[in-house]
């Protein structure tokens, strides 16, 4: 068997990937513009820290199966993993439609933890191990692409579907097409990669990391930095999810307009990692995460004085913006500095903390919220994204391999 590794050489099962990572993420963008609100109209919830127990039991178990996904992907194989998290996602949409309380909703965002959990991972592990280390930036743009603006399409149209025909149960008849499209992909078109991972492990020169968990965590200067900064950027992302459309139902925003605008920042973000990826393997990382978490702290402590539309529009896009220039480049960083016999864990790891951050976030954005103000609990987040900033201007260092500095 001739195995190549590189984009070009593989395009067609990576292509096939993106459009699979696309129905992954259309399955987050069913909730994202209306369950605060089934919470508050249909089943009475008030209290910001019970409506957003949703993302909070999402972030948990989408959390610790990133950290099983890692491990079991060595053991039974990247594309057995991504079958079973399609087959666990079936119920999802379901549950979301007739669900009879509250209760049911988290029953299927556990589902949905797991769901994301193992098909997103598999998809990201899936991609590094055929593109080889040249093109990690550009390869995990087009992942997080694919996925994010899906998250924007569907959360916009769920949006608009609620507005024109009611909140349930016609939204999630999206879901079951993207189950339907996700499963049948996966069985029928994705093919294993163990054996790209055997062609490049031949040429690799990096070390194997002594103690996978504690190195990728904190111990290792440069995956530490990436990894608490991929935790504070879902912290702010769980907040932006609970909490925008209750702000801006509070400001009088209709929900046709609220749909908008909360589809603006994942659009922003999804798009904006087919430049970002890019740029990920041309510019020094270091410096694109800096400039990447700043930018999100300056748009999130400006959304305090927010109140028109087009403030709410631009400040989106400024924290999309942010949120692109990160996120590929964090996945791109962690496969730069580890072995691929390693790689699959240390992305696990990662993954495991930054998706704590949902959980994270949603509590202290919830509790924050309903002992002072949403606006407290959005400066709260703004200046931890800062602080984190700061922490990978202070720890992390450029690989000397030709990258370009930007500051």
């Amino acid at each position: 068997m001739d195995i190549q590794l590189g984009l070009k050489e593989n395009w067609k099962q990576f292509t096939l990937l993106v459009i699979i990572n696309f129905f992954v993420g259309g399955m987050i963008g069913l909730e994202r513009s209306i369950l605060p609100q089934i919470a508050e109209k249909e089943f009475a919830i008030a209290a910001k820290t019970a409506i957003l127990s949703f993302i909070i039991v999402f972030g948990i178990v989408k959390a610790i199966t990133n950290y099983y996904t890692g491990t079991l992907a060595n053991k039974f194989g990247r594309k057995n993993l991504l079958v079973a998290g399609w087959v666990i996602g079936i119920p999802v949409p379901f549950i979301l439609m007739f669900a009879p309380d509250w209760n049911w909703i988290i029953a299927a965002n556990v589902l949905l933890g797991i769901n994301q959990g193992l098909t997103w991972s598999s998809t990201v592990v899936m991609k590094i191990d055929l593109v080889g280390e040249k093109q990690r930036g550009f390869a995990m743009g087009l992942n997080e692409f694919a996925g994010y603006m899906a998250v924007a399409i569907v959360a916009f149209l769920t949006g608009w579907i609620a507005s024109e025909y009611g909140i349930r149960p016609y939204p999630f008849y999206l879901g079951i097409g993207l189950v339907f499209l996700g499963l049948a992909g996966s069985v029928f078109c994705i093919k294993d990669t163990r054996h790209h991972v055997a062609k490049e492990m031949m040429a690799n020169t990096i070390p194997r990391l002594k103690n996978i968990f504690w190195d990728t965590t904190w111990k290792n200067k440069n995956l530490g930095s990436v990894t608490q900064a991929g935790l504070i950027n879902n912290l702010n992302d769980g907040m932006a999810w609970g909490i925008f459309p209750i702000l801006l139902a509070s400001k009088g925003f209709t929900i046709g307009q609220i749909g908008m605008i909360t589809a603006v920042y994942p659009a922003v973000w999804g798009i904006g990692q087919l430049f970002t990826g890019k740029m990920a393997d041309k510019f020094c990382k270091k410096d694109m995460l800096y400039v990447g978490m700043l930018l999100q702290a300056i748009a999130l402590i400006m959304l305090v004085w927010a109140y028109t539309m087009f403030h709410f529009v631009a400040l989106s896009t400024i924290l999309g913006w942010g949120t692109a220039m990160v996120y590929p480049t964090f996945l791109a960083t962690v496969a730069e500095n580890t072995h691929p016999q390693d790689r699959a864990k240390s992305i696990g790891i990662f993954r495991l903390w930054r998706d704590l951050g949902y959980a994270i976030g949603a509590i202290l954005t919830g509790v924050i919220a309903d002992l002072i103000s949403i606006n407290a609990a959005i400066l709260f987040i703004g200046l931890l994204t800062l602080a984190s900033a700061l922490i990978i201007y202070s720890r992390m260092k450029c690989k000397t391999d030709g990258s370009v500095r930007m500051l």
